[in-house]
């Protein structure tokens, strides 16, 4: 059994729904789980269909991006992946995906509007869509040069990852984060879910205004403020 068993446990159970939310086609994402404490992360293997992966197969890297663990090739992703938990030390999931309505918005170079509440239960703010990459940088480490893309976009936009758990990387596709693989799997399903609903608002009135401020802040308080009152406790 390996020490790892845990963070591959949740990399698989996280990777098989993706499939299940309508977030991939055939083999395209993939999802990781950390343990920073060890500065490793579980990620699906490159090229793997999904009904073919187990736990075991999940592989172990380091934040360096060098496999530790496992005899198959990790995800193309992987270097991204690294460069965010090494850089982000509160993430302990990341999600890629090249789900439709996310990655149109993506391939348009286009923050997605806050429009509307479901939209602002998640987030005060657009959600962000770093430009494409610079030809230096796509020539050179591409995936690993993708994870610098997302940081110094969040830079630049003063945005802080803990808040905004999800980014389109222009020409590209979205990636999302969390905690957990768990919740990072639920911001990309968010995302999928908000992207479409903007597209169909554009679609239905091109000059539709944003959400006023009053209700973006009611209903991102009421999840997550001080006084937070939606759901148990």
């Amino acid at each position: 059994m390996s020490i790892y068993q845990d963070i591959q446990e949740q990399a698989y159970e996280a990777n098989m729904q993706l499939p299940k939310l309508n977030l991939v086609l055939f083999t395209f994402g993939n999802v990781s789980a950390a343990d920073q404490s060890k500065g490793v992360f579980a990620i699906k293997p490159s090229g793997v269909p999904y009904e073919e992966l187990t736990a075991d197969k999940m592989v172990i890297v380091n934040f360096d991006g060098k496999t530790i663990e496992g005899n198959l090739r990790p995800s193309s992703d992987t270097q991204t992946h690294a460069v965010l938990y090494k850089n982000w030390s509160d993430i302990s999931g990341i999600v890629h995906t090249h789900s439709t309505f996310a990655t149109a918005w993506a391939q348009a170079q286009t923050a997605i509007p806050i429009f509307g509440t479901t939209h602002a239960d998640h987030l005060t703010v657009d959600i962000p869509c770093a430009p494409p990459m610079d030809d230096d940088m796509i020539s050179g480490n591409y995936e690993y040069e993708t994870g610098f893309q997302i940081i110094n976009h969040f830079k630049k936009l003063g945005l802080s990852y803990k808040e905004v758990e999800m980014i389109l990387v222009g020409n590209h596709a979205p990636f999302t984060w969390g905690k957990t693989a768990e919740k990072a799997v639920y911001n990309s399903a968010v995302l999928e879910a908000v992207a479409q609903m903007a597209l169909l608002t554009r679609q239905i009135n091109p000059s539709a205004p944003k959400l006023k401020d009053s209700l973006i802040q009611k209903h991102f308080q009421r999840k997550h403020g001080d006084g937070a009152y939606y759901g148990q406790k």
